[in-house]
């Protein structure tokens, strides 16, 4: 009888622990003045630590690279690639002037590069121009979507390639995910030591799912920004693995699109959305 009550005081804990959350994530997102979604998963139990709009699509802008990168690691294990192939990369497949490229910027005349240097770039320095020339490499969008559908992935869409979104502010709308099933890619990256190092390395935006978590959290991440139009930014990401004090994984995933605010208010919205669920994970036994 004592151990029944005991699971019963349990598990109305967790569901009052779960509503407080729901509602602090709410009253943080409302800062944005956009949409936002997050979804929050304990990668070893499958325990859903957090959850809003969690099913709803959102423009993934650089977050889409995670997936191309791991449908690149399929394309190697099918023979298609190799790591050490050298690519040719010609001025043409640079992404415009604007748009995030270390490679175009240090080799501004084209470069020689290898396979898993391109994947790195685009994984790490989220390279745009690294990102095109792999996607192509692959054979495209429909290796991707091929990859994710095996994988189990649905509500996540690889369409087009950075140079297009450069090119058409609207394109970038069409490659797009729900928070779940970011948080199912995750799970799927996060057998891959070396996405893995690339993630955890990464250069782009300490200041979101990063930025209120204790110093020296571990956190592997892919970030995905569009910059503003017309006061309007379309979207600004942030999906990653945090690593806990008791050793397990947190998975989390927020989206915010279309925000009015300013860029350090939807960084903050995003750093304090991933410590919301950082502090909920942290209490589970």
């Amino acid at each position: 009888m004592r151990a029944i009550i005991t699971i019963g005081f349990l598990l109305f804990a967790w569901q009052a622990a779960a509503e407080d959350l729901s509602s602090a994530v709410e009253g943080i997102a409302r800062e944005a003045q956009g949409r936002v979604g997050a979804s929050a998963v304990i990668l070893e139990t499958g325990k859903t630590i957090a959850g809003y709009h969690a099913r709803e699509q959102f423009p993934m802008q650089s977050v889409y690279k995670l997936p191309i990168a791991m449908a690149a690691m399929r394309a190697v294990r099918l023979d298609k690639v190799r790591m050490s192939d050298i690519i040719t990369v010609r001025v043409s497949d640079y992404v415009r002037a604007g748009q995030h490229s270390p490679l175009r910027d240090e080799n501004p005349k084209g470069a020689e590069v290898s396979f898993e240097e391109l994947v790195r770039l685009a994984v790490e320095e989220s390279d745009g121009s690294a990102s095109d020339v792999v996607l192509r490499r692959i054979g495209g969008p429909k290796f991707v979507m091929d990859y994710l559908h095996r994988t189990g992935v649905v509500d996540m869409t690889v369409r087009d390639t950075e140079k297009r979104m450069g090119a058409d502010w609207s394109v970038q709308y069409a490659n797009s995910s729900s928070p779940d099933a970011a948080i199912a890619v995750l799970r799927a990256a996060s057998t891959n030591r070396l996405l893995m190092k690339w993630m955890t390395e990464t250069k782009t935006f300490p200041t979101r799912i990063k930025g209120l978590l204790p110093e020296g959290t571990v956190v592997a991440h892919k970030t995905g920004s569009s910059g503003a139009r017309d006061g309007m930014a379309a979207a600004t990401n942030d999906i990653g693995i945090v690593r806990l004090p008791n050793g397990r994984r947190l998975a989390i995933a927020v989206f915010v699109a279309d925000s009015k605010a300013d860029d350090a208010t939807r960084d903050a919205v995003i750093a304090r959305i991933a410590k919301a669920a950082w502090d909920e994970a942290t209490k589970l036994p």
